[in-house]
């Protein structure tokens, strides 16, 4: 049999084992030029070293041709010994192993590939009936290309890798398979199966210490709320109930101040906290001993895959989150990014006025330093906005700088107060700048105040940020995870009814009886009565304050209420949009308005939504509006829906009762649809 394909084959020996033959031939060469060279020097010697080399000669070629028979016989033995040893290895591997034709019949399976899927697993049957996911859809499409996936049997999971292999190079002599001679590839299939693997990491995982900080929002005003007598009582039964939450998660506390603990807990436990949706939130306001102002808590939790010490860095960027969002909430944060929880009671306000006094004195510091100041808001600048800004530039104007504003676009609402400006010889023609004309005059030593916004992707202009190096943030927005993250001042006071009002918190201590012109008062009176709705809505103690220092420094009532009637086109594209406003499941007033002949549709939207809160057994109200290729929409509520997360879910933000979001299209239905989508996902998981 091994003569015949030796001969079959035209069998002969070749790679290194073919020079290793050959050595004896260039040996007897080496030798024959050798006795040349000694027979030039004696005869004699040369004569006796020809007759050695000459019976050297025929001994090696006599074994030559008598061993490479024997050679021969004995590598084809062995090739076809290796063969079948390789042919049972892979049989009998421990691994399951098959082989598919490219349409994915089973050509070929071992032993253990069998044992897996059974005696019906033959030839004429297909693996994606078994598994339906390694069909011929997921085959490698190029040579050595390998596909990896993780895939599921009879409760097991299996890490599956396919490769395409080529049928050339396969012997004549090959017992494992026959191919089908028109098939040009293969698809070889193993498994590995990883479900104690993937069990130990799941264990692993779970078992990791989740840091956490609960931190109670409002515990001064609760404590001044009781008697004194009763405070310690509250106290005790504020520990009770957060230990008892935490120790149903078999969790620790360590109570660190007499308002703040941290918490430490495991991450499988961590997950049922998640989909209790942090229960604790709403059970720690039910703590009533004559309290009357219920007490809310803010909660961090830090998630880290790296190390421990990461984990209580994040606690803490989640737990500053929460107090800067007006506390009330759980916040999340781990390397994929913030998820929020809770957050449905407005924050309460602060009758103290100390951290504006504290704020105060730093924007001094930064404005006495520093020569060239820019104020910018938020794009599409609305009267909050302008009045924060023009109001920053009273300040600087104080301590003997000057500041701009930049600003691109002036709506319609805004245009009669802006002109008031332009009209005026007492301020210089260059106030207000364009992004493009700041960006010429700024440097890396200039100042950037950013007023009613705390998104760098909200400003007016957004490259300041990066090129300043002294960046100041007021909002009374709650802060969101994409927030200026650069600033050396940031005052965000999500209670606060506006940025206005702030703002004329500041003034009082910049300088001591500082003057504000009629027309900036006015402006900033003007700002704090449209964000409020005519001081009806998230107006406190402090927004009365503020506006009554403003009507003390000059603020005109009449000029205002003159400046931002509407016209009539105004008036009648409202009419429009609360005529076609639909109500949906039975609580949200939403409507639309496209293709309104003013100038400014969103500031309209926002009206309209405002007037809609006045319908009985309406919760909350939602008007999209089409402008430049977008849609805007406006979100309001009295005080039973919190908007903000519903617009948060679009990629928007604001207030609890005041928020927004814009698609970046002009699909109206589109838009209904998602919005109303959203609300049907908030109510399905209790969020509204």
């Amino acid at each position: 049999m091994d003569e015949g394909l030796s001969k079959k084959r035209g069998a002969h020996i070749s790679g290194r084992l073919k020079n290793y033959m050959r050595w004896p031939i260039a040996m007897a060469i080496m030798l024959l030029l050798l006795n040349l060279w000694i027979y030039c020097i004696d005869i004699k010697a040369g004569t006796v070293m020809l007759i050695f080399m000459l019976i050297y000669i025929v001994g090696i070629g006599i074994l030559y041709v008598y061993s490479r028979s024997l050679i021969m016989k004995d590598l084809i033995e062995f090739a076809a010994q290796y063969g079948v040893v390789q042919n049972t290895l892979l049989k009998e591997l421990s691994v399951p192993y098959a082989i598919l034709l490219e349409d994915g019949q089973l050509l070929w399976m071992n032993d253990q590939f069998e044992r897996l899927f059974g005696d019906t697993a033959q030839k004429d049957k297909y693996l994606s009936r078994y598994i339906p996911e390694l069909n011929r859809s997921i085959f490698p499409k190029e040579e050595n290309d390998v596909v990896e996936m993780d895939v599921y049997y009879e409760d097991r999971e299996y890490k599956a890798e396919l490769r395409r292999v080529s049928v050339e190079g396969f012997s004549e002599t090959e017992q494992l398979l026959e191919l089908p001679a028109e098939r040009e590839y293969f698809i070889a299939v193993h498994l590995q199966d990883v479900t104690e693997l993937n069990r130990y990491i799941k264990e692993n995982e779970e078992q990791r210490l989740v840091a956490g900080l609960i931190y109670i929002d409002n515990y001064d005003e609760v404590m001044n709320s009781v008697e004194e007598v009763r405070q310690s009582l509250l106290v005790a039964l504020v520990d009770r109930k957060i230990n008892q939450y935490i120790a149903k998660a078999d969790g620790i506390v360590k109570k660190t101040e007499t308002d703040k603990y941290f918490i430490a807990l495991k991450k499988q436990e961590f997950k049922r906290l998640e989909d209790d949706k942090f229960s604790l939130l709403e059970d720690v306001k039910t703590v009533n001993i004559g309290n009357q102002i219920p007490l809310t808590l803010s909660i961090g939790l830090g998630l880290s895959a790296g190390n421990y010490s990461q984990s209580y860095n994040y606690a803490r960027v989640a737990i500053d989150l929460a107090l800067a969002r007006g506390g009330d909430q759980a916040v999340i944060k781990d390397c994929h990014g913030i998820t929020y929880y809770g957050g449905k009671r407005e924050m309460t306000a602060k009758n103290t006025r100390v951290k504006a006094r504290v704020k105060a004195e730093a924007l001094r510091e930064y404005i006495t330093v520093n020569d060239k100041i820019f104020v910018m808001g938020h794009t599409l600048t609305d009267v909050d906005s302008f009045g924060a800004a023009i109001g920053i530039c009273r300040a600087a104007n104080a301590l003997g700088k000057k500041a701009n504003v930049v600003i691109n676009e002036v709506s319609a609402s805004l245009r009669p107060l802006y002109n008031m400006y332009i009209d005026n010889p007492s301020y210089p023609d260059d106030l207000f700048l364009t992004s493009e004309q700041a960006l010429n005059l700024a440097d890396e030593n200039s100042m950037v105040v950013v007023v009613d916004t705390n998104r760098p992707k909200m400003v007016e202009c957004e490259e300041l940020l990066y090129l300043a190096k002294t960046i100041v943030v007021l909002d009374h927005h709650r802060q969101s995870s994409d927030s200026i993250d650069n600033a050396l001042l940031s005052y965000i006071e999500p209670y606060a009814s506006s940025a206005c009002e702030m703002v004329s918190e500041i003034l009082q201590y910049i300088v001591d009886d500082i003057q504000i012109p009629n027309l900036e008062a006015s402006s900033m009176y003007a700002g704090i009565m449209i964000d409020t709705n005519s001081f009806m809505n998230r107006t406190g103690v402090r927004t009365f304050e503020a506006a009554a220092f403003l009507r003390r420094s000059g603020a005109d009532i009449t000029l205002v209420r003159k400046m931002f009637r509407d016209d009539m086109e105004g008036y009648r594209a409202k009419a429009a949009i609360i005529s076609n406003a639909e109500v949906y499941q039975k609580k949200f007033a939403i409507a639309t308005g496209t293709d309104l002949q003013v100038e400014s549709p969103t500031i309209i939207g926002a009206q309209a939504a405002n007037e809609l809160l006045d319908i009985s057994e309406i919760k909350a109200s939602f008007v999209l509006t089409e402008y430049n290729g977008k849609i805007y929409v406006s979100a309001r509520s009295i005080d039973e829906v919190n908007v903000q997360v519903i617009m948060e879910k679009l990629g928007g933000g604001g207030h609890m009762n005041a928020s927004g979001a814009q698609f970046n299209h002009t699909d109206m239905d589109e838009a209904v649809a998602c919005l109303k989508q959203v609300l049907d996902n908030m109510i399905k998981e209790g969020d509204i």
